[in-house]
């Protein structure tokens, strides 16, 4: 609330000094008072082209703006020392009227001619200006993306460099606007937080070209990511706080926004950090069903609206193999760009080997014709499969009363916005999340009442559309058969180009530079 206080005031500071500013200036003091017109004439009188008007409207980028602009007041009016600069930079809601109604006369800006820049200066301008443009490019057209994991395997493969369209979609419009520049939600070396949320904006979008359809390899902030462990960032803390119920975090009451008062909790690997919808871990899987689709999961089949659902092309499974000798990870990255890391191989006790393997059906039907293969088996985990105590319910809705795997899950509807579901004991942990920390409604469950907001209710009526994604590579893959619905202010942009590619075992790969993702 502060940060907006002292917006505000500069706002206001602003539209009561830029009439005398302009009266200066030979300009009609009344433009001072005309929001959008008076920005046109601020610039003119600055030197400074007209299109800048469109950077004002840019969230984050705007803020520079101003910092720029409040600082050829000082130029304009003549005061062109470093010390004036930095104070109009730092103090604008004194430094601001206490310039403009100066006796200082206007001397308009410094013509070309007598601008002697140093190269540093130079330097600067150029940078800022490359910064500006690249920070409006990304944040609401194309941004660059790596893959880290194999979780798309063969369809994206680790060491792809994509460009993520955020048109697709719609581009969000930032909601912590005060980032490094190019950065996540870390800066590089320095290892700390790379923005501040004590000014930030809600939830909004821009008008895109569609919303995610199913087949589409979309890109979005990691769900469970608004809460990560300092030390072990890299897996879900939620999972970490079912494995490890001495921290007294695994209670599902336990709240998201209680989490800002839980770094001293026994957890391990260090304390908590907290991160915002958009600075949360950027997640790549392909749409599998969209809002009011009812998804299930029939021997690794998946089924929408009753319909079966192909696994793409380049899609996997992990196969069981059982042999007379291991196989060999040269001759299965030679033959069928299996991976070393894809690999698992041990000993079994009657001597022979077990070697696990994620690879498509076709690929799977090869290795079965090499001499050592006894057997060949596709994995598929029963219903009830994590039953047993030390796997602390790993699937989704991670609770007990579920006992769903990876390949046979469901039945489960998918929420749609406006759509109102019967709430009951049974089906309350599907959507708990969704009405507790999505879209910030306080659950309670008092014996068999369920109370939202203080009310008990029956049934609830959904604020958003969610999505489910899963990865190609069927049983390598965190997805939401793990950790649930993707709600749509969570959605980045959808993958439509690898623009290269590096094998971290071979080398460039040329053939899929430029490619499209399908």
């Amino acid at each position: 609330m502060i940060p907006y206080l002292f917006l505000f005031a500069y706002l206001l500071v602003l539209m009561a000094s830029l009439w005398k500013l302009f009266q200066k200036a030979g300009q009609p003091a009344w433009a001072g008072f005309v929001p959008g017109y008076n920005i046109l004439v601020w610039l003119r009188i600055s030197g400074k082209p007209w299109w800048w008007i469109i950077l004002f409207i840019v969230p984050g980028v705007n803020l520079l703006m101003f910092i720029i602009m409040n600082v050829n007041i000082s130029i304009v009016l003549g005061r062109r020392d470093f010390k004036e600069h930095v104070l109009m930079t730092f103090l604008p809601w004194w430094k601001v009227p206490e310039t403009v109604f100066s006796k200082d006369a206007y001397v308009g800006p410094i013509p070309p001619e007598k601008r002697k820049r140093g190269l540093l200066g130079q330097w600067g301008d150029a940078i800022l200006f490359a910064v500006i443009v690249a920070t409006v490019f990304r944040t609401y057209t194309f941004e660059a993306f790596t893959i880290p994991t194999p979780s798309m395997e063969k369809s994206l493969l680790v060491g792809d460099y994509l460009f993520v369209s955020k048109l697709s979609y719609g581009p969000r419009l930032p909601m912590t606007p005060m980032t490094f520049p190019f950065t996540h939600h870390t800066i590089p070396v320095a290892n700390t937080q790379s923005f501040v949320t004590w000014f930030s904006q809600p939830y909004r979008r821009l008008p895109g070209f569609g919303s995610p359809q199913r087949g589409d390899a979309v890109v979005f902030n990691f769900p469970e990511g608004d809460t990560v462990v300092a030390n072990i960032q890299n897996q879900s803390y939620y999972q970490l706080a079912r494995e490890f119920p001495r921290a007294k975090l695994a209670d599902p009451r336990f709240r998201h926004q209680n989490m800002r008062n839980a770094e001293q909790q026994a957890v391990p690997g260090g304390g908590l950090l907290i991160r915002p919808v958009d600075k949360r871990e950027n997640y790549i899987k392909r749409c599998i069903a969209v809002p009011g689709d009812s998804l299930r999961i029939e021997h690794g089949q998946v089924f929408v609206n009753g319909q079966a659902q192909p696994l793409a092309s380049t899609g996997q499974y992990s196969h069981e193999f059982v042999l007379t000798q291991p196989f060999n990870p040269d001759r299965l990255k030679q033959m069928l760009d299996i991976s070393a890391s894809d690999l698992y191989q041990a000993q079994l006790q009657d001597g022979r080997f077990l070697a696990v393997i994620p690879c498509s059906p076709e690929v799977a039907e090869k290795l079965s014709k090499f001499e050592s293969v006894v057997s060949m088996q596709r994995q598929d985990h029963p219903l009830g499969f994590y039953t047993d105590e030390r796997y602390h319910h790993p699937i989704f809705p991670n609770t007990a009363g579920y006992d769903w795997t990876e390949d046979n899950f469901g039945p489960l509807w998918i929420p749609k916005k406006g759509a109102t579901v019967q709430l009951t004991m049974q089906n309350l942990p599907l959507y708990r999340r969704v009405i507790d920390v999505y879209e910030g409604h306080d659950l309670v469950v008092e014996g068999e009442r369920i109370l939202i907001d203080g009310q008990a209710a029956t049934s609830y009526t959904f604020e958003q559309d969610y999505y489910w994604m899963m990865g190609d590579n069927r049983h390598r893959s965190q997805d939401s058969r793990f950790w649930g619905f993707v709600p749509f202010d969570h959605v980045v942009g959808k993958a439509v180009l690898v623009w290269f590619s590096k094998d971290p075992e071979t080398g460039i790969r040329w053939k899929r530079l430029f490619s499209g993702v399908h």
